[in-house]
């Protein structure tokens, strides 16, 4: 079967949100782990360990445009980005594992050096992948309404996968009784599942129909002055940015929250399933919300509460653990809109830009998308460790236990609860110059297909 320029067969569907199962787990695990095992297990400073996680993230926001930019060029020269897909998803698997699998002895600093490297690896991999992967639905279809779609059922296999590797990947570290044992297998695990969600969207979208193929060949400043210029991009981009920093810092403080507030470390995987579960569940309302009020709206009212949930967890050492689920499981309500609304105006604003420039130019601005989400995301769990950091946070080796001061107690439930409440209400002030009735203007406007690409 093949697509047309408003609906999307199902199997297209299916195999692009595919896709996301493994993007999940890559977005998920080490920003949940990988913060708590150098300090928790490796005896890596919270300073030092901030480092070990925003240096490959840093690195591949120069790296990204550099994908987006070849995977134009192979568009316009074989009509197709899977090579990329096929690439990401073998690559990044292996170098997945060997980011929990530091061999035993070595000192934190040695630890610390080999978890930098697999882990720069490993992004690199992710980055292959994810640009094309992201590129994908401004050239399959034309139609707002079909994205929106993709878009949905993307959100929900990526909520399905969160939760997946959230609640899954503590349960397997905590089955095994030696913690090193734990992380290898779990590492091997997530690895594998990661690789089988990539390898699979690489293979259910060999037969698709591309609606619009790129003919030109445009430098990376080009591509830059591009996005640059693009304002509703920019305005979505910073809103997404700022909003990837948020949840990032409350996964990456989700098992601090869960041993210093809740005094459960064990109980990580149980808040993990409080807020992403109720996604799995709201993202086809948020679909409806997004027909109804329309996508910018939608975004605004997801982000508000998302803003509640985390300002209300800020008495979690006062509540009952039922009514802190409660409020974590608001959060998460409010999670799944601010995934799925931005990821379905992307291709909105990509199609617009295409119409008013009669050019087809996806992958430069999911190149930058992509960047500009690995550093959000990398930020984040560095911003949840200079904080403990800087509160006197004590780190440890699996087989020691510290009492850690009253102030590294408070700056964990200020990052978990007031960091992420601040960061996402900044980002609103962003959103504000997303023209949405612009753009719905120029689709309207527009030719049904996307416009043939000109020469430069």
């Amino acid at each position: 079967m093949s697509t047309n320029e408003h609906t999307l067969d199902r199997r297209t569907t299916l195999s692009y949100a595919l896709g996301s199962v493994g993007t999940a787990g890559f977005s998920t695990v080490p920003g949940l782990l990988l913060a708590y095992y150098l300090t928790n297990s490796l005896g890596v400073a919270a300073g030092v360990a901030a480092l070990v996680l925003l240096l490959p993230k840093l690195w591949d926001v120069v790296f990204l445009p550099i994908v987006g930019n070849l995977s134009d060029r192979s568009m316009a020269r074989r009509g197709s980005r899977r090579p990329f897909l096929l690439v990401g998803g073998l690559v990044l698997p292996p170098m997945f594992a060997l980011m929990f699998a530091v061999p035993l002895g070595l000192p934190p600093a040695a630890a610390a050096g080999w978890v930098f490297l697999a882990f720069l690896a490993a992004a690199s991999a992710f980055a292959i992948f994810q640009v094309p992967y992201i590129a994908t639905p401004a050239e399959i279809t034309s139609s707002p309404r079909a994205r929106t779609t993709l878009m949905a059922w993307r959100v929900a296999f990526l909520t399905f996968g969160i939760l997946l590797f959230g609640a899954g990947s503590p349960a397997i570290r905590d089955s095994f009784t030696d913690q090193t044992t734990g992380y290898l297998v779990m590492g091997i695990v997530v690895g594998v599942l990661i690789g089988l969600g990539m390898l699979g969207c690489w293979w259910g979208l060999r037969r698709t129909r591309v609606v619009a193929v790129s003919e030109t060949e445009r430098s990376l400043r080009t591509q830059f002055d591009v996005a640059r210029h693009n304002r509703d991009f920019v305005a979505l981009l910073g809103t997404f940015i700022m909003q990837a920093l948020a949840t990032s810092a409350m996964l990456a403080g989700a098992q601090y929250f869960a041993t210093y507030i809740l005094n459960r470390e064990q109980i990580a995987d149980v808040l993990f399933v409080c807020l992403v579960g109720p996604g799995i569940l709201f993202v086809p309302i948020w679909a409806k919300v997004s027909h109804a009020l329309g996508k910018k709206r939608g975004y605004v009212l997801a982000s508000v509460v998302f803003i509640a949930g985390a300002l209300a967890l800020l008495a979690s050492r006062s509540l009952p653990l039922i009514v802190v689920a409660a409020f974590v499981a608001v959060c998460g309500i409010g999670y799944a809109g601010m995934q799925m609304f931005p990821l379905s105006m992307l291709p909105d604003a990509i199609a617009a830009d295409a119409a008013r420039r009669n050019r087809q130019q996806a992958g430069a601005f999911t190149g930058y998308w992509t960047a500009g989400e690995t550093a959000g995301f990398a930020v984040g769990p560095a911003l949840v460790l200079s904080v403990l950091a800087l509160t006197g946070f004590v780190s440890s080796t699996a087989d020691e236990v510290v009492q850690q001061p009253e102030l590294a107690i408070t700056g964990v439930l200020l990052a978990f609860s007031l960091v992420p409440a601040v960061l996402t209400g900044l980002s609103l002030l962003l959103l504000r110059r997303y023209d949405a009735a612009g753009i719905s203007a120029t689709l309207a406007d527009a030719s049904p297909s996307l416009p043939p690409a000109t020469q430069p």
